[in-house]
């Protein structure tokens, strides 16, 4: 396979570290704003495969040079500062999306998997694939804030994190959606201290930046789940955000076999029914909002 990788900043060199050392890809083409760093990147990705013996070729390329990608990751980041403290990943709207428009018309007609890491991802999932008219887009942030929920639930409880079985739906922002009424513990229904999640949601990611400059490896090991499973690599239930009946991208479990995905919505009680809809409103809102930036 052939993976496209557009972006070589903190999440693009993890993805392109993961990707190297996974070695279930033949070729992995690089392009960032920066020819420099893209042509750094290959050379450090070229260190690490001769090191660990991967036989995954790294290359430097441009974005319309990846329509043969079975694959493409999307993680570019504009340059702009964001003392946001609330709504963090939604402060990246206005100076992500002309971006994130730019490369959709580069890529126009793209008939493989996208996978949206930049922020806001579910409105700039939803942008990018009406602008390119791919079919096949996801956007990662569900499956990362899914996997804090159950481990930070599992550490209230003393509990192994294999234990708990839960989602985390909707936005990838503040808007996320705790789906507490479905989840489990050991397979029983359980308490859940919605609002020491939600706090610890917000925290952790500022906790991860503060301490080492911007989070990385969760999400680098979000798209290569997102990746393993839109390309039929494995079958199995995973958090990504797709496109809603609404025409709105949210964060939702979805069930992959052979590369096919199947929408699994957990059930939801009416306080997480409305707060799913006030993200889907919002998220709407922002694109709109967008589309006229534009």
């Amino acid at each position: 396979m052939r993976i496209g990788l557009i972006g070589a900043g903190a999440v693009g060199q993890s993805v392109g570290a993961l990707l190297v050392t996974s070695g279930w890809c033949e070729e992995l083409l690089v392009a960032s704003g920066s020819e420099a760093s893209a042509r750094g990147l290959v050379a450090d990705l070229e260190d690490l495969n001769e090191i660990t013996g991967s036989r995954v070729r790294a290359a430097v390329t441009t974005p319309e040079a990846m329509g043969a990608c079975d694959a493409v990751v999307l993680s570019p980041r504009a340059r702009f500062t964001n003392l946001a403290r609330t709504n963090v990943r939604m402060a990246g709207l206005v100076a992500n999306g002309p971006l994130i428009v730019h490369l959709a018309r580069q890529l126009t007609g793209y008939t493989g998997v996208a996978v949206m890491v930049t922020n806001p991802v579910d409105v700039l999932a939803r942008i990018f694939a009406e602008r390119s008219g791919c079919e096949r887009v996801v956007g990662i942030g569900a499956a990362t804030d899914t996997a804090r929920y159950r481990l930070t639930l599992a550490r209230h409880l003393r509990v192994p994190a294999a234990a708990v079985y839960g989602h985390v739906i909707g936005e990838h922002g503040d808007a996320a959606v705790i789906c507490a009424s479905t989840t489990t513990v050991h397979g029983e229904p359980v308490t859940v201290p919605v609002q020491h999640v939600r706090d610890e949601l917000a925290a952790r990611p500022r906790r991860i930046s503060d301490g080492i400059g911007r989070t990385r490896l969760g999400p680098a090991g979000a798209v290569i789940d997102a990746l393993t499973h839109s390309l039929g690599l494995a079958d199995g239930l995973t958090e990504v955000s797709v496109r809603q009946e609404t025409g709105v991208w949210l964060g939702m479990p979805v069930r992959y076999t052979a590369g096919t995905p199947a929408l699994c919505p957990p059930s939801l009680d009416p306080s997480e029914t409305a707060q799913l809809a006030a993200a889907t409103k919002k998220l709407d809102h922002a694109y709109t909002q967008l589309t006229e930036e534009i």
